[in-house]
């Protein structure tokens, strides 16, 4: 899936607590005491969708939010504690109506069969705008939550014991996908008869085994919930380097990325294209998704001040995995514009006060998309892969329909 300067952008905004920068819930638009309220998250995921926004992420995770990449931290002065992102989409399910609901969940941890009618579900509660972002995690302290299995800690990224771990999760997590799609298809779409006069409620023929083996999981199945009405709920993943690249291009509809600029984004989807086609998937779509957080405001000074601002409050300079971006609507607009040159076919934009940057980008960024006939004026589709351009896919498991 490529695109060029005049194609279409897709929009999507990742939504974590108060904000990405840690020093967010200080502001006075934060709303922190209702940080852990339903009306909170129906509240971000509305003005979301008024902005017509193909999806919304939301991040999640398995201990506390840390400081630190690796390990927990005592910090006092940043937001610590999460809801859960799939039942956070599920209670917001009802209150929205066409955009797309992309909950986080880690795979290190978590049984794809759970997983897979987790999503299947929040895909019926919806009416077909469910996602999932899969994640890995090497954090040692979350591996000791669970008590299944020991994750070492990582000393230095370039060591040759840290990457055959990374690479380890990382083949987990696309193997985790392949169970979570398997049981997805594994109730065909018309399994289920519900004819109250002869009392045949499903037809058992068409529920199936997956019988998957491998070194990570065997999982029989078939799920407890019918196919889900999308069919295959699009995956999605965030990544940062060669091996996470191979995830993306292997199990993914939609990837993340983060290059700081032009070049490096056509280095980087040049990348997962090529894996992708390794991977035997080069005549399926696949989006590529630069991530970028943002500050913004209508005085490019302002913007830079508030950022200047948030930080003295952290006591810290904010960094990130992402590309920092302070100024104006128009001017991201133009780095968007530059970007998508690249092959990007659209963008995560992470709000750094969402509070503040997320109207930001739905009633300044959006309508100046719009203005240049880059954006959507109304949505076209009511399920998350009809807003992404993806057909309905074919079950794996029914047998070919005879014309």
């Amino acid at each position: 899936m490529s695109s060029t300067p005049s194609s279409p952008l897709h929009l999507a905004v990742a939504l974590d607590g108060t904000g990405w920068h840690p020093a967010s819930w200080r502001e006075p638009v934060a709303r922190p005491r209702e940080l852990f309220t339903a009306g909170y998250w129906t509240d971000l995921v509305t003005e979301a969708e008024r902005g017509l926004l193909d999806f919304v992420t939301i991040e999640d995770g398995l201990g506390p939010q840390s400081s630190h990449f690796l390990d927990p931290d005592d910090r006092t002065d940043q937001v610590r504690g999460r809801l859960d992102a799939v039942l956070v989409a599920a209670r917001v399910a009802p209150l929205t109506h066409r955009i797309g609901l992309v909950p986080t969940v880690v795979a290190t941890h978590t049984e794809p069969f759970h997983i897979s009618k987790a999503i299947a579900t929040l895909d019926y509660v919806s009416a077909g705008r469910a996602g999932l972002r899969v994640q890995i995690t090497a954090r040692p302290t979350e591996a000791a939550h669970f008590g299944r299995r020991t994750i070492p800690r990582i000393r230095a990224y370039d060591d040759p014991a840290a990457q055959e771990l990374l690479t380890e999760l990382f083949d987990e997590a696309a193997d985790h996908v392949e169970v979570v799609r398997r049981l997805w298809d594994s109730w065909e779409d018309d399994a289920e008869i519900r004819d109250a006069a002869t009392g045949r409620f499903i037809d058992r023929d068409k529920l199936h085994y997956i019988d998957f083996e491998g070194p990570r999981f065997r999982v029989k199945g078939p799920s407890i919930t019918p196919r889900p009405p999308q069919g295959q709920p699009p995956v999605t993943a965030l990544a940062h380097d060669t091996v996470p690249y191979r995830l993306v291009a292997r199990a993914a509809d939609v990837g993340y990325v983060t290059p700081h600029d032009a070049d490096e984004a056509r280095a980087i989807v040049a990348e997962i294209r090529a894996a992708q086609e390794a991977a035997g998937r080069a005549t399926e779509p696949l989006h590529v998704f630069a991530d970028l957080v943002v500050l913004l405001d209508d005085d490019p000074a302002t913007a830079a001040a508030r950022l200047d601002r948030l930080d003295t409050l952290a006591g810290e300079e904010y960094r990130s995995d992402a590309r920092v971006f302070t100024g104006t609507p128009a001017q991201l607009a133009d780095v968007l514009q530059e970007l998508q040159t690249a092959g990007l076919t659209g963008f995560r934009l992470r709000p750094a006060v969402a509070g503040h940057d997320l109207p930001a980008v739905t009633r300044g960024l959006v309508p100046e998309l719009q203005r240049r006939g880059v954006f959507r004026r109304a949505y076209e589709a009511d399920t998350l892969r009809g807003l992404l351009g993806l057909s309905r896919p074919a079950n794996r498991y029914a047998a070919p329909a005879h014309v």
